[in-house]
């Protein structure tokens, strides 16, 4: 290999050797706060190596590409990642009776698997990337085995992935039977458009075990089972860097092989986003539990997602990569202030323990409405101008059957958003009994404030941000 490959993979060196290194350091003592230390500080690492990597598209063997697409796409995945390793350092604290520092070796794990999926350029690195994030996301889920629900969750999200690996494999082993590459450009050349009944059974399956990661409708029925039995953390990593990652690998797929402009798989991807938009909020508007709200929103944010995608070219791709990073900053927002309510016993995860939140801590209360109020889509937040990108990239497409159900069913999540921020400023008539957990570490009132600065930042002035995701998402630069 040569020094400039070497620098394009520097992200993944960092990450692995930093997950073995943790493991080494368990092996002689525990110390949580040091553990912490190294993650935090590997993936900030990892963030400036890709600042200080190769300019130019560098292809890393067959298998892999660091290109601007997999720079922009990286960087906000181990940013997310790190802003959930911060957060999780008060919440185990607080669990004194879990083992805690393994977590930090599988949040490790999980990060260098999304980061290969942003890189990759073959289907073998497709599935070993997808692979590391799934077998890590298996155990953060059901970290805290001594309680149901997270191992119920755990084995749910088990037994559902693992049938999707099984078809997505399937899928890649009938474009191969095919086209006799494995590499995501020569089999689109091979193909040329000429697509066989062989091939769009493949591409179907590939399509289908996407559709289940990324929990689109009507492969969502997990999602909200497996997000309110696993620990805050983990549900805030699911719903933020797993669903960024494979929805970055599917727009690099799609490029690859024109999925966009072939007739019937743009019919039925169009027919999933307006069903999984629907599908999402309506699923949403009853829930009283957070955790599967936010599941069921982020299912409905998916959906939004694909009208961009289907409108393809610059400006969708523009469209998705400041959505992407508008949703995993407002979803992570709405996780951290879970995370920190969030007591020795349960989390903080009820409409009930959000009563009354602005007369005992205020400034959580307006975070907590502000990052809701962005998931909602209303002005002056990053969440509104994402939503406008989707709205002008679908028009610019002609989609309008799609413009329409966005419209409509972004109207619905109103509803369910709205109950929350109501409870948060209700005036109970007594003091409403929220944990006494609220005495936040300073790092994760730092990753707080961070939060809020870049919702607002992307919701006042995002030009400068999207005239950099616009350089970032022409594949292959």
């Amino acid at each position: 290999m040569t020094l400039e490959q070497i620098r394009a993979l520097l992200p993944l060196i960092i990450l692995v050797g930093a997950a073995v290194a943790i493991m080494l350091g368990l092996a002689v003592r525990r110390n949580h706060a040091f553990t912490v230390a190294v993650a935090v500080g590997s993936l900030a690492a990892a963030i400036l190596s890709l600042a200080l990597g190769p300019t130019v598209a560098t292809p890393i063997t067959p298998l892999l590409r660091l290109d601007g697409f997999s720079v922009f796409f990286s960087g906000l995945i181990l940013a997310a990642s790190l802003f959930v390793a911060v957060l999780s350092h008060g919440y185990w604290n607080r669990r004194r009776t879990v083992i805690s520092e393994e977590f930090y070796i599988l949040l490790l794990l999980a990060a260098a698997g999304s980061v290969t999926l942003t890189m990759a350029v073959h289907f073998a690195s497709f599935f070993l990337g997808l692979e590391i994030l799934s077998g890590s996301l298996y155990a953060m889920i059901a970290y805290e085995r001594d309680r149901q629900a997270a191992v119920e969750a755990g084995i749910k999200y088990l037994v559902l992935a693992g049938g999707s690996s099984a078809v997505l494999l399937f899928g890649m082993a009938l474009v191969y039977a095919r086209t006799g590459t494995l590499d995501m450009a020569a089999a689109a050349a091979k193909l040329a458009g000429a697509l066989d009944v062989l091939t769009l059974a493949g591409v179907a399956m590939i399509l289908v075990g996407i559709g289940f990661k990324l929990a689109l409708a009507p492969f969502h029925l997990w999602a909200a089972d497996v997000y309110e039995g696993a620990p805050a953390p983990t549900a805030a990593y699911a719903a933020t860097v797993s669903k960024g990652a494979i929805f970055a690998l599917l727009v690099r797929l799609a490029a690859a092989m024109d999925i966009q402009s072939n007739p019937p798989f743009q019919a039925t991807l169009a027919a999933a986003a307006v069903i999984t938009m629907f599908a999402g909020n309506l699923l949403a508007l009853r829930q009283s539990n957070l955790k599967r709200l936010l599941a069921y929103s982020s299912i409905a944010h998916m959906g939004y997602l694909l009208v961009a995608f289907l409108a393809a070219g610059t400006l969708g791709r523009t469209a998705v990569g400041f959505y992407l990073a508008a949703y995993i900053i407002t979803t992570l927002g709405v996780f951290a202030v879970m995370i920190v309510l969030s007591g020795t016993e349960r989390d903080a995860d009820r409409l009930e323990d959000y009563i009354g939140l602005s007369r005992a801590h205020p400034l959580l209360a307006a975070v907590f409405a502000g990052m809701l109020l962005s998931l909602a889509g209303l002005p002056l937040t990053a969440g509104f101008v994402g939503k406008f990108y989707l709205l002008a990239a679908g028009v610019g497409a002609h989609l309008w059957v799609l413009v329409a159900a966005l419209v409509i069913s972004s109207t619905i999540s109103l509803f369910y958003y709205l109950r929350f921020i109501a409870a948060a400023y209700a005036q109970p008539a007594a003091p409403p009994a929220l944990p006494a957990a609220v005495a936040m570490p300073r790092l994760a009132r730092l990753a707080i404030a961070v939060l809020v600065i870049l919702l607002l930042w992307l919701g006042v002035y995002p030009a400068a941000v999207i005239r950099a995701i616009q350089e970032a998402v022409a594949i292959g630069r």
